[in-house]
């Protein structure tokens, strides 16, 4: 495999070089932002200040912007695998938390269902095309996961859920974005990757919100929720 062989998948593309994909690549400042003001919110909170595995999923959100916006530059097999891996981990990551902080399941339990979420997802994008929706369908599991646990949350009466409700109409929208960029070349040489960028910098800073919070690092919310 040539790790250094271009790949061309978004609108505003047009050849190789580090700069044919201005908006793409800029757009990814909204991740350092949503992770700088999730910093900021973490650390003026007792609590959340010493959740080390929320700050991992901070941490996380910055290694997003920094993957993306090197395979917008680079365009090539390394740079897709830096801007894939990050994404994958805090989709992940971010369960485990809900499971484990949200949900109240033992670590056990929340290891195996989030196990469990990993190989619905792996099978449904088995079964469905890879370029399906411009590729977009490789997200749908997110989209569906994200809702299903807002939906359970908020039925629980659990305030975390309407933040995750919020996450997941923006995240539909972002996704919009995404799956018509290469069908908007003629009338809009851009793109519209740029506003994926964008909404998804808010749908992460939504969940970090919602972790910062009302985590089980909160002990006061979480013993009202189990009780």
């Amino acid at each position: 495999m040539d790790w250094f062989a271009p790949i061309d998948l978004y609108c505003e593309r047009t050849a190789p070089g580090l700069f044919n994909e201005p908006f793409n690549a800029a757009s990814n400042l909204a991740f350092f932002a949503a992770a700088i003001i999730a910093t900021r919110g973490a650390r003026r909170d007792p609590q959340a200040r010493s959740d080390v595995f929320l700050w991992i999923l901070i941490a996380l959100v910055a290694v997003i912007g920094a993957g993306s916006t090197a395979f917008h530059m680079f365009a090539n097999r390394w740079s897709l695998v830096a801007d894939v891996a990050p994404i994958t981990a805090f989709i992940y990551g971010f369960f485990l938390y809900a499971m484990r902080r949200f949900v109240g399941l033992s670590r056990l339990w929340s290891i195996a269902a989030t196990v469990l979420f990993f190989a619905a997802s792996f099978g449904f994008a088995s079964a469905v095309p890879a370029d399906a929706l411009n590729g977009s369908v490789g997200y749908l599991p997110a989209f569906i996961g994200l809702v299903g646990l807002g939906a359970y949350l908020f039925a629980q009466k659990f305030p975390a859920g309407g933040w995750l409700i919020a996450a997941a109409a923006v995240f539909l929208v972002s996704l919009t974005f995404r799956t018509i960029d290469l069908m908007v070349c003629t009338c809009l040489p851009s793109g519209t990757h740029w506003a994926w960028h964008g909404l998804n910098a808010v749908v992460l800073f939504l969940a970090l919100t919602s972790a910062i919070r009302f985590g089980a690092s909160n002990r006061l919310a979480n013993a009202a929720f189990r009780a």
